[in-house]
């Protein structure tokens, strides 16, 4: 089967061999100089049909092709008495490939940098003599100032923290009994007239904060007088009754 060239610009000769040897896969170490030498003429003979200009150094590298395949053509000879062996005529070939092969690795990576170094854009310098005029205040303290003075801090922060928690938890109650409030309302609108337990009003009878809760939601409607309440005795049962006003407010509130 014949080779066919595909006619490439190539940066010099040695970048075309090095296609050539990696295009018919061969090692570099073990190059096929006959086989190399024909398809490099070949590409020559092609660009000189063309009319393409052949640079000399290409025709250089030709002939020492054509010098090391007349080489491997010839016997090699056994080893001498001293036992050194005859050098491979394509040592010095491959010296010089694997040379190129590194510098233009190198070349690629330099290229790849300058079109990374295009991507940035760097920002004029600034004068800041503005800011870095002025030489920077120390205080003044010593250890039993600084003790103090980071006392009153830690302290002065912990009453903001103790004012902000308050205030949470005030306005998570303030809701809540507005809510309560408005159940109890309910209660008494669905069953106008009856009397109740103050115990039916409570959700979670088990329940500490839910007790406090709805009476003093009762007492603030009582305030309101919404509601009507009696104690007959010390810790007896409380009898909790809508007022007129709480029944007369049901159109309002819809």
């Amino acid at each position: 089967m014949g080779y066919k060239v595909k006619l490439n610009l190539f940066e010099g000769p040695f970048d075309l061999l090095v296609y050539l040897i990696e295009n018919a896969q061969m090692s570099i170490y073990d190059i096929k100089i006959s086989e190399i030498t024909n398809q490099y003429l070949a590409y020559m003979d092609e660009m000189k049909r063309l009319d393409v200009p052949v640079a000399a150094e290409f025709m250089v590298l030709a002939a020492a092709l054509i010098e090391i395949k007349s080489k491997m053509l010839l016997p090699r000879t056994a080893p001498g008495e001293d036992g050194v062996v005859e050098e491979d005529p394509r040592s010095d070939l491959v010296e010089k490939l694997l040379e190129y092969k590194r510098f233009k690795l190198l070349a690629e990576m330099l290229q790849r940098q300058e079109e990374r170094g295009l991507c940035i854009v760097e920002k004029p310098q600034e004068d800041l003599s503005a800011y870095t005029g002025e030489p920077d205040e120390y205080l003044s303290l010593d250890l039993k100032q600084f003790v103090t003075a980071f006392d009153l801090f830690l302290r002065k922060k912990k009453k903001v923290e103790e004012i902000r928690r308050h205030h949470i938890r005030s306005e998570k109650q303030r809701i809540t009994a507005e809510a309560r409030m408005a159940d109890i309302r309910d209660f008494f609108r669905a069953r106008p007239g009856k009397n109740a337990d103050f115990r039916e009003l409570i959700h979670k009878k088990d329940d500490r904060y839910d007790i406090a809760l709805t009476f003093s939601s009762l007492l603030e409607m009582m305030k309101e007088r919404r509601l009507w309440a009696e104690q007959k005795y010390l810790y007896g049962a409380i009898t909790v009754k809508a007022t007129e006003r709480l029944m007369e407010g049901e159109a309002d509130d819809k």
